[in-house]
């Protein structure tokens, strides 16, 4: 499991997968700003959306995306505070939603998966066993010269 932030980095779901995991979980709270405007929102969501079914891909395993619903004001007064997107999801080791939560009401999902199925997927699309690890050593850096 990882949270929040680290959904945004292919590293950390790389490095699960490598540990053994057999599901990616991501619990979240992330959302939007009311002044934003509607596409804009909508951009957002959808990018948050798709890196998540990205990990499932590029790494063959499930993933579980888990946020909130609802408005939080900012307790200072300062913003709009966040409205946040719920969309919570359960995507198999294709990217293939399993289950999908609405973006205004609280919740449960629940959603067969297979493990047999992420075996045979790796197999079908060997992303995780043919990635050129020699060519990788600077994702240890922060800036590649």
């Amino acid at each position: 499991m990882l949270v929040c932030w680290d959904q945004w980095y292919p590293e950390g779901a790389r490095l699960m997968a490598m540990a053994g995991a057999d599901i990616l979980i991501y619990p979240t709270a992330i959302g939007e700003s009311p002044n934003d405007e509607p596409a804009e929102r909508e951009r957002q969501r959808q990018a948050w959306i798709t890196i998540q079914r990205g990990h499932a891909i590029a790494n063959g395993l499930p993933v579980v995306s888990i946020n909130r619903v609802g408005h939080e004001a900012d307790p200072s007064g300062r913003s709009p505070g966040i409205r946040f997107w719920g969309s919570s999801f359960i995507a198999g080791p294709q990217g293939e939603f399993l289950a999908e939560a609405g973006t205004s009401e609280p919740c449960v999902l629940v959603a067969q998966v297979d493990r047999q199925r992420s075996e045979n997927v790796r197999r079908w699309w060997p992303f995780l066993r043919d990635r050129r690890i020699d060519a990788y050593g600077d994702l240890t850096r922060r800036w590649r010269d």
